[in-house]
């Protein structure tokens, strides 16, 4: 008998009935050369012969970095916007579903002509990030030394790994210089980090809903979620990309993306949405395992990453979070901020619980005291976190001021 299904004396399973098990769960959700590529560009950033050094220690013996793009670059290469993506987004910042890309673009309210980032003026530019799962390299790709996936040999990547990796993405593309670099959350990492380490290159800054080192807090909540997918039997120690269909790390997985899910959101938007509504029947009798609405929700979002995620690129982004900190081996925070000349623009979110106001604060100020031009803006939502991404009315508009202050900088 399986150990979830209900014994013979008893109606109530051992274990939560959720969609966790459904055997049609691939090992992985990563993109695979030879899939649709869809909108997908790609572009050789290291190979055996010249090899990725991790900051860490460690090297990846071959780097192919995937990317989309949306308008058209000017003859001098001055028009040029990078979108940094957040944990589990990826090149697919615009367009729709189509063959290649199961969900439609996390900003594409956002990109296009006439939009708020307007592709008729800006030639944008969306990567998938190093470590990631949508075509860059990640713990999924093949690693040339063996011949099999990377797994559990796949290495710690920081923030500064994916900006370099970023860099030779922009240098093929021949571009000197962003106009402006704009993220959320992880994203407003990565756009923060080039604003850093290549002040020369960045002209104009948008980071939301992000910090300039990972809190303690933030820390705990990532470091609960990659424990969730650890104690899944089937990531194997990270190396189950051969195993059959519905045995891979996809409960673990779906049970990091429910935790992440509550950070994202707020109490009063889940009391609003879902109340004490039950999914399962309460009036004829309890069972341990009946669900309320919010539980239903989370099991959504769990398995509707598990069809497009990799479990090991979801440890290996969340640690690159954890690891953030712009001020490591550089002085410290404000000495840091001080390199940046771009003209930036920083966002908060007033209901935003894991990536609170304050933290915004302290980058403005210490911009502002480093030299740089520095405005900020407030999203006013109840969703949370994840209002950067679900408030296009108010976001867009901030973008658009950023972009045209950059534009008659000339």
């Amino acid at each position: 008998m399986s150990p979830h299904e209900p014994s013979a004396t008893s109606d109530q399973p051992p274990v939560p009935p959720v969609p966790f098990s459904d055997a049609t769960f691939a090992p992985s959700g990563a993109w695979q050369p030879g899939d649709p590529a869809g909108r997908r560009q790609f572009v050789e950033v290291a190979n055996p012969s010249r090899p990725f050094a991790l900051e860490g220690g460690g090297a990846l013996g071959s780097v192919t970095m995937a990317y989309e793009t949306w308008g058209e670059l000017s003859s001098t290469a001055d028009n040029a916007v990078l979108v940094c993506h957040a944990l589990t987004g990826d090149s697919h910042a615009a367009g729709g579903i189509g063959q290649g890309h199961p969900t439609p673009g996390w900003w594409d309210d956002l990109i296009g002509p006439g939009r708020a980032i307007d592709t008729n003026e800006w030639f944008v530019v969306c990567i998938n990030d190093l470590g990631g799962c949508q075509g860059s390299t990640g713990p999924a790709s093949i690693n040339p030394a063996t011949g099999n996936p990377y797994g559990s040999g796949f290495g710690v990547v920081t923030m500064r790994d994916i900006v370099r990796a970023q860099r030779s993405v922009a240098d093929n593309l021949g571009i000197e210089a962003w106009a402006a670099v704009i993220g959320g959350s992880m994203g407003g990492m990565v756009a923060l980090e080039w604003a850093v380490m290549f002040p020369e290159r960045v002209r104009g800054l948008a980071a939301i809903a992000t910090t300039a080192a990972a809190s303690a807090l933030q820390i705990a909540w990532s470091a609960v979620e990659r424990r969730a997918i650890a104690f899944d039997p089937g990531w194997a120690g990270g190396d189950y990309y051969d195993a059959p269909a519905g045995t891979g790390p996809h409960r673990g997985l779906a049970l990091a993306r429910q935790i992440a899910q509550v950070t994202y959101r707020t109490g009063p938007l889940f009391d609003q949405r879902f109340g004490r509504s039950t999914v399962d029947p309460m009036d004829e009798g309890l069972s341990q395992w009946q669900r309320f609405d919010i539980e239903g929700y989370l099991d959504h979002h769990g398995t509707k990453l598990v069809r497009r995620f990799d479990a090991n690129s979801y440890l290996v982004l969340s640690k690159a979070m954890d690891l953030h900190d712009v001020g490591r081996g550089r002085g410290g925070i404000e000495a840091a901020l001080a390199r940046v000349s771009a003209r930036c623009l920083i966002g908060s979110i007033d209901s935003d619980l894991l990536y609170p106001p304050s933290e915004q604060d302290e980058l403005v100020n210490g911009l502002s005291a480093g030299g740089a031009t520095c405005r900020a803006f407030t999203i006013a939502s109840p969703h949370g976190h994840d209002a950067f991404l679900l408030e296009p009315d108010q976001v867009g508009p901030a973008l658009t001021g950023l972009l045209d202050e950059v534009g008659n900088d000339g």
